[in-house]
């Protein structure tokens, strides 16, 4: 269940180990900022909360230390000079990568060109080449004539919403030059809450065919589900949302955006939580615990992993 026959890619991005068989990485984990209803953005032309936006990311930081999971920010824009002001801010405030969050082509490929023009490609992410876009051969082509070198696919089939739509889809982009870059990793498009399964077993057929990192905006599940706090209030939305992620986490995700940074305090430590449980889980099926210092596992409960390792795991018994 948790381990694949295919080889499985493992991209680095920005020191970042991305992708690998379940368990071998803690998931990179990316929060959004300057989206619409963010309590820090006071209008659309650049003027933010300055001193609270630092806050909020060096929490990020903290709890990314903290438990060992690697973290970014995508900066919702609806402008190319929009976009600027939040690269400036975020690239002078922290060393973490980033990436912009634009829906509109033509907007987003100006904001590329920006992240180009202060040599920060190593840093970006770019979200992303998409089931719907009409040139996907062209967009390559100019993001690799930007220097542009970690992106993400976004596979989706109107046609066929099954997690098998999502594989074809995929298939369809990589065939157009997608897969020409030094990180490709594929986000499953969640659309609501339920049909977050069928993004999980995409995650699952993706990786058991092509090894391709995936994972999704599991956000896009729990907070469009408005009704939720109708019916359980402020908690248990929160509840909802953080099961929901530690959930996706623990099944077949190397990467999840997870919605405002402001929720890291409840997502990390779900987050962190689910990947223990994987990690253990792991072990059962192999009787090894991958060797990566940086799994919340390891920084929580090395007592835990010495009495297995002194029993000699698994695999050891079985020879003996």
């Amino acid at each position: 269940m948790f381990r694949f026959a295919t080889p499985q890619k493992v991209f680095e991005f920005d020191g970042i180990k991305i992708g690998g068989q379940p368990g071998d990485n803690p998931p990179l984990l990316i929060a959004s900022m300057f989206h619409n209803k963010d309590r820090i953005l006071r209008d659309r032309k650049g003027d933010f909360d300055r001193e609270k936006a630092v806050d909020l990311i060096r929490k990020q930081e903290e709890l990314s230390r903290a438990t060992g999971i690697p973290a970014m920010v995508a900066m919702v824009a609806n402008s190319p000079d929009e976009a600027r002001i939040y690269i400036d801010f975020y690239t002078e405030t922290t060393d973490m990568p980033f990436g912009i969050d634009m829906w509109v082509p033509k907007k987003r490929a100006k904001a590329t060109e920006y992240v180009a023009e202060i040599g920060a490609q190593d840093k970006f992410l770019y979200n992303s080449i998409t089931a719907w876009d009409k040139d996907i051969r062209g967009q390559v082509e100019t993001l690799k004539n930007l220097g542009i070198k970690h992106v993400i696919i976004q596979a989706f089939d109107d046609e066929d919403q099954s997690p098998k739509g999502r594989l074809k889809s995929l298939k369809s982009i990589l065939e157009q030059g997608a897969d020409a870059f030094d990180t490709v990793i594929v986000d499953t498009s969640v659309m609501n809450l339920p049909s977050t399964s069928f993004s999980l077993l995409a995650n699952k057929m993706i990786k058991e065919e092509l090894g391709y990192p995936c994972g999704a905006a599991y956000s896009n599940g729990t907070h469009m589900w408005q009704e939720a706090k109708d019916a359980w209030g402020q908690e248990g939305f929160r509840a909802m949302d953080a099961v929901a992620q530690g959930m996706s986490t623990a099944l077949w995700s190397d990467f999840n955006l997870y919605g405002p940074i402001v929720t890291a305090p409840r997502i990390f430590p779900a987050v962190a939580t689910a990947h223990v449980l994987l990690s253990t889980l792991v072990y059962d099926e192999t009787g090894q615990i991958p060797d990566n210092p940086d799994l919340p596992l390891r920084k929580y409960f090395p007592d835990f992993i010495e009495k297995l390792e002194a029993g000699g795991g698994r695999k050891a018994k079985a020879k003996k």
